[in-house]
């Protein structure tokens, strides 16, 4: 079992157009997440989840973002990211979790325009069949990546810029394939990239890494379906999946759709990796920017997965020079006791199996 870091008794349940770069410090000088991984997406047939359709979480039926480009979706309609848990029963250490992550605490968009000359969040460059394969060397976690080559091209934008010392994600989307390709600590060399891990998604299907097996992001999820975009937020108006959140402490411990645990700290109260949280749904919104009510909207609807260590409250997403910071600050009013757990039936996980790919 690896565990990296840069920068309960059990529960019954826990469970693009290329944007520039990335995550950089949010402006108050937050981080979004440090590292420590494994691998997965989760099928919903797993990890005490039911298969298919309105059923898989219990919720109010499943739903699909629009393609990327042509019938490239992101997972299927069935998948957890894609699944509306508006109408779950809220987790019996609902308050325990949110207590430790911080009731107090507020919400923080970790994506915008820039930040002392980075862009803020997570950046994803869209290629095509046309795109050359480039190799990919592991310098940290081989054992458990998918193996390259990947069409991930060297001028790839990378989380907090060139420069950035942070944890460096690189993503893509072949959309003629429908693969996403995720890369840590990625670093491009004149043979291909570097990178401390990698793995490579199929999103026509709910497609896994095994169990113990690290990804590009801590809890072992897909980083990408988790983002909040542009695209979504303003021209659709409406996200229509789960987004992407860290905390300062998590247990040793996972639950689906996570794969993966972040930790050696076994304090029953910290939340596990994979836990999924949902905005209450009396909680309002209404004064805020259209921005962020769209954005509170997805919160209600489907919730957040825990997927990283970093700082509390901290939603992902991706830069864009369009972002209008301002009004993506209007996040940064909710405080933590606007959100509850949800129990989604998935058992907790705190003996992970070896990695075996």
């Amino acid at each position: 079992m690896h565990l990296r870091t840069f920068a309960l008794p059990t529960l019954a349940a826990s469970w693009i157009v290329s944007a520039a770069c990335s995550s950089a410090p949010a402006d108050d000088g937050g981080t979004g997440g440090s590292q420590s991984s494994d691998g997965s997406g989760g099928s919903p047939s797993t990890g005490g989840q039911a298969s298919g359709g309105d059923s898989s979480l219990g919720g109010r039926g499943s739903t699909q973002p629009p393609p990327l480009g042509g019938d490239c979706r992101v997972f299927p309609a069935d998948s957890a990211w894609n699944q509306d848990v508006s109408a779950l029963p809220v987790h019996a250490l609902s308050d325990t979790y949110v207590d430790s992550i911080g009731r107090d605490d507020n919400v923080h968009p970790d994506f915008g325009t820039q930040w002392e000359g980075a862009p803020i969040g997570i950046p994803y460059v869209l290629v095509g069949a046309g795109e050359d394969l480039v190799e990919i060397t592991y310098e940290a976690y081989g054992d458990e990546s998918d193996p390259g080559p990947f069409p991930i091209p060297l001028d790839a934008p990378i989380e907090g810029g060139p420069d950035a010392d942070g944890d460096r994600h690189v993503i893509a989307i072949d959309t003629d394939a429908c693969r996403l390709y995720e890369l840590f600590h990625a670093f491009p060399e004149a043979d291909g990239w570097h990178a401390n891990s990698g793995t490579s998604w199929d999103l026509s299907e709910n497609e896994n890494h095994p169990e113990g097996c690290t990804s590009a992001d801590a809890a072992g999820l897909p980083i990408f379906p988790g983002l909040v975009r542009y695209d979504e937020v303003v021209e659709q108006g409406e996200i229509l999946h789960a987004l992407r959140f860290t905390v300062s402490q998590s247990q040793q411990a996972y639950v689906f759709p996570a794969r993966h645990y972040a930790s050696d700290d076994t304090n029953a109260n910290l939340p596990p990796m994979g836990l999924r949280v949902r905005m209450k749904a009396g909680y309002d919104c209404g004064e805020m920017s259209s921005e962020a009510q769209v954005v509170c909207t997805a919160l209600k609807r489907f919730g957040m997965i825990l997927a990283d260590n970093g700082s509390n409250w901290y939603v992902s997403g991706a830069p864009d020079s369009r972002w209008d910071d301002d009004a993506l600050g209007d996040l940064k009013t909710i405080p933590g006791d606007a959100f509850e757990v949800v129990d989604t039936g998935a058992e907790l996980v705190t003996d992970s199996p070896d990695c075996t790919l």
